[in-house]
């Protein structure tokens, strides 16, 4: 690899690093080639990305960026997965490491929080974009979804969940 590659591989890392919602190191050592395309297959599939890159190359590309505190992690054989939405990458890569053992997260990050294997492990729990959307749009949707039906009631299930709203109100 000659210097103008090294110096596009260095800005490629670099917007990685930067648009990245999380980042997760990992080391890949006695990983087969069809286990390494189930991950990323696993990546594609959850909207995510695999990469790997030299370590010297990616602590440069680090410098000045966000999520700087990886760096730490870069020693041996590491692959990054990562993606724009900050929970993805996390659970493509606990998936993973719950089947292959050889698969062994180190950290990672989410914007300027370092994050350990623990941390990693935390953000994988949590919901996704995608669900966090639905359930706020299910939230505001149960309302109006109650007050249509209370309207196409008849008059006497009106006056029952009025006369329920008052005691609930008088109790409080």
């Amino acid at each position: 690899m000659d210097r103008a590659q090294k110096e596009k591989l260095v800005d490629e890392l670099g917007q990685i690093f930067e648009s990245s919602g999380v980042v997760v190191v990992a080391h890949y050592a006695g990983i087969t080639v069809a286990e390494m395309q189930d991950l990323r297959a696993r990546a594609r599939a959850a909207d995510a990305s695999v990469r790997v890159a030299k370590n010297r190359l990616a602590k440069i590309a680090l410098e000045g960026k966000p999520c700087a505190s990886i760096a730490e992690y870069l020693t041996g054989m590491t692959v990054l997965t990562y993606s724009e939405d900050p929970v993805a990458a996390a659970k493509v890569s606990e998936d993973f490491a719950k089947v292959n053992k050889k698969y062994e997260i180190l950290g990672g990050a989410m914007g300027e929080s370092a994050l350990d294997r623990a941390g990693v492990e935390a953000v994988s729990k949590m919901p996704s974009r995608e669900e966090l959307i639905a359930s706020i749009v299910g939230c505001l949707g149960a309302p109006a979804s109650n007050i249509a039906g209370a309207i196409g009631a008849p008059a006497s299930n009106i006056a029952s969940i009025l006369s329920t709203i008052e005691e609930k109100a008088e109790a409080a």
